[in-house]
């Protein structure tokens, strides 16, 4: 039985296809720019029970951000939108009236024997909805008369989407389908190979990958059920996000965007990929960015992309110090491990996305993680391990009062905190709690998560024996 129906928004560049995408969604999803060209990969978001809406890059796109490369990805990302919709939502300015693109592009659909509905946008009144019937020389019935901007013709589009659903929602009633998928979002700088990892594991071109940095924009979600490299058979959702930069960099509004759709992903994601170059290590950039997964309280796993490049420098004696790929590979492991000092147990995967080396393990490690980051401590068994670590190494006494913690429970996963019920805060130091910390990962393998403590004084009568 088919799990999603699927409803493609298209059109040519800067018609609002990206505006009635988030007008439709409820959020602020796809960047909504004058300039064309903006959106490139397929956007995605579930509007309604496992109904999925999809914003298209502009077909035909030309002038300065017309590169072949990146303008034949997007044509061909487009096509297969149209190919996987049950409904197309074909999206044509109405106060430019027809354009030469537009006939192309009614022309594709017709030839692809899809089911569609023409959208006359930009029509902000009442007195302006003659202007959507020279939209009806295209065969596809009546257009709707529409302003995204405005809201004007919303009302229609989702009655029209309820017509077309009816039957398919009505069947999904009667079974039962679960979808509980783990969240994963790469990020990282420019051109590192995000969206190729992407492509490697979903085994097709489904994102645009191009030499040239910047080329993802967006955050784009894909769902990506049942895979075969999955060790348990769970569903995924891959996020792939736009190449951060450092805040000085961030120079235009579509680079603002992107890093606050960057930011959304790790929150909104369970496990998170930081990619990186072989060649060109962990940057300041990628600690900043390992920062944030620790703010956002996810698991992180390191991936170190490029790495046949790196292998064939060992190889070759470019590496001379190394007497083989083993040891290099160690050394590099340990050398990033110390950059990233806020994660100085985190999982590292040594990928390839051009050779698809190390692809099939990214999966089978992410669902190791999740496992760990879902599992719960016991009482006792947590306490007992505080304990060792006091015996082993009691806290300093400067004040000639010893900081106690008297018991301590599990609160929460995704990050694991652990609140401890102490004397005094303030008999604590930050060297102390990082050796708990330490301490703690190690017990009970916490590789690669975010753990913290919370320290609550307790009831002063508990103080009594502590001098």
């Amino acid at each position: 039985m088919k799990m999603f129906y699927n409803i493609a928004i298209v059109g040519r560049p800067n018609v609002g296809k990206s505006r009635l995408f988030n007008r439709l969604a409820h959020r602020r999803i796809s960047i909504v720019h004058d300039m064309a060209g903006v959106t490139r990969d397929i956007i995605t978001h579930e509007i309604g029970k496992n109904i999925i809406l999809m914003d298209t890059g502009g077909l035909g796109l030309s002038g300065d951000n017309s590169i072949e490369e990146i303008t034949s990805a997007v044509d061909e990302q487009v096509g297969l939108a149209i190919a996987a919709a049950d409904l197309v939502l074909f999206v044509v300015d109405a106060t430019e009236g027809i354009m030469p693109m537009d006939y192309d592009i009614a022309e594709m659909l017709r030839k692809s024997d899809a089911n569609v509905t023409v959208i006359a946008n930009k029509i902000d009144c009442h007195e302006k909805f003659h202007l959507a019937d020279i939209f009806k020389s295209f065969g596809f019935g009546n257009p709707i008369a529409t302003s995204a901007e405005h809201g004007i013709g919303e009302e229609e589009i989702r009655q029209l989407i309820a017509s077309k659903t009816v039957a398919f929602s009505s069947e999904l009633e009667n079974v039962e389908i679960t979808y509980n998928p783990i969240k994963l979002a790469f990020i990282g700088r420019p051109n590192v190979g995000k969206s190729s990892l992407v492509n490697a594991l979903l085994r097709e071109r489904r994102m645009i990958v191009s030499d040239m940095p910047g080329t993802t924009r967006e955050a784009v979600v894909i769902k990506f059920p049942k895979c075969d490299m999955s060790e348990s058979g769970r569903d995924f959702e891959l996020l792939d996000t736009a190449g951060s930069r450092p805040q000085n960099r961030i120079t235009t509004s579509l680079d603002y965007f992107a890093s606050l759709r960057t930011r959304d992903g790790i929150i909104n994601c369970d496990i998170i990929f930081l990619v990186i170059d072989a060649e060109s290590g962990i940057t300041k950039l990628d600690k900043k960015l390992a920062n944030e997964v620790i703010e956002a309280g996810k698991c992180l796993i390191l991936v170190v992309n490029k790495w046949d490049i790196a292998q064939k420098r060992c190889r070759g004696g470019s590496l001379e110090k190394f007497h083989s790929i083993k040891e290099f590979q160690e050394s590099f492991l340990q050398a990033a491990r110390k950059e990233l000092r806020s994660f100085p147990d985190v999982e590292v995967a040594f990928v390839s996305a051009q050779r698809g080396y190390g692809i099939d393990g990214l999966l089978p490690l992410a669902e190791k993680l999740y496992g760990r980051m879902n599992c719960k401590i016991g009482t006792g068994e947590l306490n007992r391990a505080i304990q060792k670590a006091f015996d082993r190494r009691p806290p300093s006494t400067p004040s000639g009062r010893p900081f106690r913690i008297y018991y301590a429970v599990q609160t929460s996963n995704m990050p694991f905190v652990f609140k401890c019920f102490c004397n005094r805060t303030s008999l604590l130091n930050d060297s102390y709690k990082k050796y708990l910390l330490n301490t703690l990962r190690k017990h009970f393998d916490f590789t690669g998560c975010t753990i913290d403590l919370e320290f609550v004084e307790k009831d002063r009568r508990f103080e009594k024996n502590d001098n």
